[in-house]
């Protein structure tokens, strides 16, 4: 198939549990999500994300664009001005930056890591 759709991805249900992340110290966060995957470019990993609120690190080494369908929170890349995020937003991550979320609301998005 060439086109997917997700139909009225800020309210699907039935996420696949992904487990759980947070800073030692800090309120566990629930994460939930669903993968797509786009025929011919398998390494592109992209779907629906979802967490609770709370406080963890951003690992991913590769670049990624993201589009927040609810929730509320902030951003700090590492040496570098927070940004805050509301549903409605879309941020663009360069490869290689690493820095804290901290989520409010729980958080929905849609992504694409490249």
């Amino acid at each position: 198939m060439k086109v997917q759709q997700i139909r009225q991805s800020i309210g699907i249900q039935g996420l696949d549990d992904w487990g759980t992340a947070g800073l030692p110290g800090t309120q566990e966060i629930r994460i939930s999500g669903v993968q797509k995957v786009i025929p011919g470019s398998e390494a592109i990993d992209t779907g629906v994300f979802e967490c609770t609120p709370g406080t963890y690190r951003r690992s991913v080494k590769q670049a990624e664009v993201m589009h927040f369908l609810a929730g509320r929170g902030r951003f700090t890349p590492d040496g570098e001005d927070t940004v805050h995020f509301t549903g409605g937003d879309t941020l663009f991550f360069a490869a290689n930056t690493e820095g804290t979320w901290e989520v409010d609301e729980t958080m929905r998005k849609v992504y694409v890591i490249f």
